[in-house]
């Protein structure tokens, strides 16, 4: 029986857990949350365990039954192993083998135990996270990401302020709006930066009109999000983004402009809006260092797009290694769906040809289609540079200016990576480069059109988490323990 390891409780991860154990394997599925659902059924901890919290999450979620039927199926199996609270921290090979070192309990815990683990397939569905492009005063107390301010509405029930402003690229602002206004903040607008052509060649392409299912259901979605937009009186402005934000100690203002197609600021449009929380992100980035730590080849698709290769069956370049959902591309929950069935099918011994692996290609190749034309109707323009200015930061956690990022790689001339962050410090703060990693790279690289010489990315972290000193001294490397169905109970 194949013991198979699944890391990332989302969507990919749920459905590639459920798919291996119907192909009879062995299944541990680990996240480091401390329920599962990821971040896109990021939910109130009441309605973790099927109770009577799940009638209250239906408002705030999309897709909540899916979710319920999904982890049903993974808390009744003897076979499935739920660990959450795990945080894998480090991937190696031991003598051929893939090892996953992993640290379980809440992260500032001393007792927060280190397990290790040796699967014989493992499915990455890490998924991703908001990438925001930076603008003067993106630092400002009151400045959130789209995701944090959902999550907040989600998990908490809170909004991030009163008066908010939703600003970037995509169609996940209108759920960003939808869930601050189901929680009682008044939106003043939603500011999409691709202009109105972009995204109607851009949507025309997306899911291939002629493509059965997909089209229908995503217009209702949009239907349904639109709707909540009108009856909230919420503003929807294309072509238009935030150039800066302004307030002294916490977001007071901030001007919005119009964009040209390039996402320059058209001058003279400049508007000033008084708000206390701006949510704001212009897509996402996958969460790579656990697909680089096991060996896995990614695209070269410069900065903004660059994701783990896979097959038609979602198998990457490392034998025994699968990837699905975000990793593999922006493509959205049902993407990350039928990619997870795939992988876990595959991974957990199934016939490639029986038929849930072959309707699962299926979507999965519907839903990339669907994907291209998110990009091309969203994806992000060159022109956001010139919202920029020297005194800009762009590294927040290391305070790392515009100016001084491009006048160091200017004076040194170098082309590496690495000698640029260590004259800089750009990345080398708590985040590691998640937050500005991209974006300094695309903005040494030229996008990429000139890519760093020395071969590092900002995705490659040895160590995926945080770890105490105290904690590696004492991380065992065990066997693999028997498979005990639990979930950690919640905090």
């Amino acid at each position: 029986m194949t013991r198979v390891v699944v890391v990332g409780a989302g969507p990919a991860g749920l459905a590639a857990a459920s798919a291996a154990l119907d192909a009879g394997a062995d299944v541990t599925i680990l996240d480091a949350a401390p329920v599962l659902g990821g971040q896109f059924w990021r939910h109130r901890p009441g309605g973790s365990a099927g109770s009577g919290g799940d009638a209250g999450q239906a408002r705030l979620q999309h897709g909540w039954p899916r979710f319920t039927a999904l982890r049903r199926a993974l808390t009744a199996s003897a076979r499935c192993r739920i660990v959450t609270g795990a945080q894998v921290w480090a991937i190696d090979k031991d003598g051929g083998q893939m090892r996953l070192h992993l640290a379980v309990g809440e992260a500032d815990h001393p007792s927060r135990s280190m397990e290790s683990l040796q699967p014989q397939a493992l499915v990455l569905a890490t998924g991703a996270h908001d990438h925001t492009l930076p603008f003067p005063g993106w630092d400002l107390p009151g400045v959130v990401t789209g995701g944090a301010a959902q999550a907040l509405a989600k998990a908490e029930g809170l909004a991030v302020g009163e008066r908010v402003v939703v600003a970037g690229a995509g169609p996940f602002l209108l759920p960003v709006a939808a869930s601050l206004a189901a929680v009682g903040a008044r939106v003043l607008g939603v500011h999409e930066a691709s202009r109105p052509r972009a995204l109607a060649a851009g949507w025309s392409r997306a899911a291939g009109w002629g493509q059965a299912g997909i089209m229908p259901r995503k217009l209702g979605e949009l239907a349904g999000y639109a709707g909540r937009q009108l009856r909230g009186r919420i503003p929807y402005r294309l072509g238009t983004g935030v150039v800066a934000a302004r307030g002294d100690g916490r977001l007071e203002e901030i001007t919005v402009a119009g964009l040209d197609g390039s996402w320059a600021p058209v001058p003279g449009t400049e508007r000033v809006i008084a708000c206390d929380a701006l949510a704001v992100s212009h897509g996402f980035t996958p969460r790579l260092e656990l697909a680089i730590a096991a060996g896995c080849a990614l695209t070269a698709g410069g900065p903004f797009g660059r994701f783990v290769t896979v097959d038609a069956d979602q198998r990457t370049s490392e034998p025994g290694v699968y990837a699905a959902g975000e990793i593999t591309g922006i493509g959205g929950a049902d993407a990350a769906l039928s990619e997870g069935a795939l992988a876990g099918w595959i991974a957990g011994g199934g016939a490639p040809d029986d038929p849930r692996a072959r309707a699962a290609r299926r979507g999965v190749t519907r839903y990339q289609a669907f994907s291209r034309g998110l990009t091309a109707a969203h994806g992000i323009r060159p022109g956001w540079r010139r919202w920029l200015n020297d005194a800009t930061v762009i590294c927040r956690c290391e305070e790392v200016s515009y100016g001084a990022l491009t006048g160091a790689a200017t004076a040194t001339a170098s082309r590496g990576l690495r000698s640029l962050k260590l004259v800089t410090r750009a990345g080398l703060g708590p985040c590691q480069g998640r937050i500005c990693g991209r974006t300094v790279e695309a903005l040494l690289t030229g996008d990429g059109a000139r890519p760093f010489l020395d071969g590092v990315l900002p995705d490659r972290r040895p160590m995926a988490a945080l770890v105490r000193f105290a904690e590696l001294a004492q991380s065992p490397i065990r066997p693999q323990s028997p498979i005990q169905p639990h979930e950690r109970p919640e905090p």
